[in-house]
């Protein structure tokens, strides 16, 4: 009977088997505009490879893997002695050892190295978001570390290896190491001033006892953790090892897993300190200002991450609207689901364009992109977080009821959407930051205006929206209770100059005139409709096929 009764028609083909890099024309354009040419072919070649890898079939089992298995806590072995070892699925392992084999905790002394990560990141955490976390803490560990030169000198090449060691052992043992963050408290949340975590100096130099507890600590299997704890001289930041130089274990008492909403393959622990082994880095009392070089690090990959998350739910409903047929033809040719297409297609293309334009301040590191950096990262980190979720959620219903089965991937990608609005900061303290950035940092206005101002004269909404922005400025009466909206005027003031400048002319005018222009609907799906939006949808388009 089922043979005859259940032939199963107009069912959209798998996106599978295709190249996540060179498919996405928005993000090869990026790093062929960022990346000087002598560094080019060798920065596609690589990216061409982790493409082709993430679009597999066995990238995507991985990810489902990963995520069907959550890791483990294993506190105490049979006999009742301490483990605090966190058990994770094979499928996480291979992820995390094909992303540091393609350099994503390497960005710091190759030429574009921050172009060339964010693009491989964005690519690769398509297949799957949760591995992603220990990746960014690895990588943004770095600049921390380099305030004191010996700390550098030990652990910089081992958090920048393309060798991945599972397991705990001996840093001095393995070819490369993993690094998580330790800021968060119970009673305190992102008032990390409020903490009560306490360090107690030893007779040797630098090193401390730390009692006392985090909140909440990712990825509690990596080899090292940054941490922030109170010393006599005030809070200080903290370099604590799993494993002492000595082979034994550190004391850190995973008491339990979060039970998140999404990040399901990533453990997130409560952690305690009972006379943990610490060792300074930076100086006593400076530890916020020696640990915000890696929070600003992270920042940049919630931005990254989130352009991942879009970028792979679009291309999921723009792949299936091009296969699935209703009313006589593709849903592509339907004019009101273009219309949903291409706004999504349009959020999408502004998150990579803003994401790769600050790696690539990064990489340039001078005093001018460091101050552009102080305004334009936590305008973006707060816009682009934010929008993920609605660009998520609106890609899914595309889809109908099969975007609503966990077989489909995008509940997953719901789950996650969330997340990077949360971590390293909600959207309060964003926009809180670009106050603090306004009131105290008057050069970071003048290098985001600078920026913005290289597109001046070519859209007279652009136009119009700085000046606006300008007007809102001179105005501060009240201003921290206006401040996620003067965060969202940044981040889309600088989103329309990227795309005026080196986006396609269709895409940056319709950007202009929905976001910027005022014709735009609280949906999606309501942009002009007398605008070239088929160009929009088919430039997002996953395949050639």
């Amino acid at each position: 009977m089922a043979a005859t009764t259940h032939t199963v028609t107009n069912q959209v083909p798998p996106l599978v088997g295709h190249d996540v890099f060179a498919t996405d024309r928005v993000l090869s354009e990026a790093v062929g505009r960022h990346v000087e040419p002598g560094v080019l072919p060798v920065a596609l070649e690589e990216l061409g490879e982790l493409g082709r890898a993430a679009g597999s079939a066995q990238a995507q089992e991985w990810g489902a893997q990963a995520n069907a298995h959550p890791p483990v806590l294993r506190t105490h072995d049979r006999y009742g002695h301490r483990l605090d070892e966190v058990e994770f699925h094979p499928a996480w392992h291979r992820l995390l050892s094909h992303a540091v084999s393609a350099g994503l905790t390497d960005a710091w002394r190759r030429p574009a190295g921050h172009v060339r990560r964010a693009a491989g990141f964005l690519v690769w955490t398509q297949a799957e978001a949760g591995h992603g976390c220990p990746l960014s803490m690895t990588h943004a560990a770095v600049p921390a570390l380099r305030t004191d030169p010996e700390l550098a000198a030990a652990w910089e090449p081992l958090l920048t290896s393309h060798t991945y060691v599972e397991g705990l052992r001996n840093p001095r043992e393995k070819a490369g190491v993993l690094f998580g963050m330790g800021m968060t408290e119970k009673q305190g949340g992102s008032d990390v001033r409020s903490n009560t975590t306490r360090a107690e100096p030893l007779s040797g130099e630098g090193a401390y006892l730390l009692t006392g507890h985090k909140w909440f600590c990712s990825a509690p299997m990596s080899d090292g953790f940054l941490v922030l704890a109170r010393a006599p001289g005030g809070l200080s930041c903290f370099l604590v090892p799993r494993v002492l130089p000595d082979g034994t274990r550190n004391v850190f008492l995973i008491q339990r897993l979060k039970d998140k909403l999404g990040n399901r393959s990533n453990a997130s622990a409560e952690v305690e300190f009972d006379g943990t082994w610490a060792r300074l880095v930076g100086e006593e009392g400076r530890g916020v200002r020696t640990i915000i070089e890696m929070v600003a690090a992270t920042r940049l990959d919630c931005v990254v991450g989130s352009a991942a998350l879009m970028r792979q739910a679009v291309a999921q409903a723009v792949h299936h609207s091009t296969y699935r047929s209703v009313f006589g033809g593709p849903l592509t040719d339907k004019p009101l689901m273009r219309n949903v297409l291409a706004d999504l297609a349009l959020e999408s293309e502004a998150a990579t364009v803003l994401a790769m334009r600050l790696a690539a301040a990064y990489d340039a590191d001078t005093e001018a992109e460091r101050a552009f950096l102080r305004l334009a990262l936590p305008a973006a980190k707060f816009w682009v977080t934010k929008r993920c979720t609605a660009v998520v959620g609106e890609a899914l219903e595309c889809l109908g009821g099969n975007g609503y089965v966990e077989e489909s991937g995008l509940p997953r990608l719901l789950r996650e959407a969330p997340l990077n609005s949360i971590w390293e900061g909600s959207g309060n303290v964003q926009a809180l930051d670009v106050l603090r950035a306004l009131q105290r940092e008057p050069q970071a206005l003048d290098a985001f205006l600078r920026e913005v101002g290289k597109a001046r004269g070519a859209d007279h909404r652009l136009d119009a929206a700085i000046k606006g922005l300008l007007t809102e400025l001179a105005d501060l009466d009240g201003v921290e209770g206006r401040a996620r909206r003067l965060a969202e005027r940044f981040a889309l003031v600088l989103q329309g100059s990227l795309l005026v400048r080196w986006a396609p002319p269709e895409v940056a005018d319709t950007f202009c005139a929905s976001r910027l222009g005022g014709d735009w609907g609280a949906a999606f799906g309501t942009l002009p409709h007398s605008l070239d939006l088929a160009s929009v949808v088919t430039r997002a388009r996953p395949a050639a096929a």
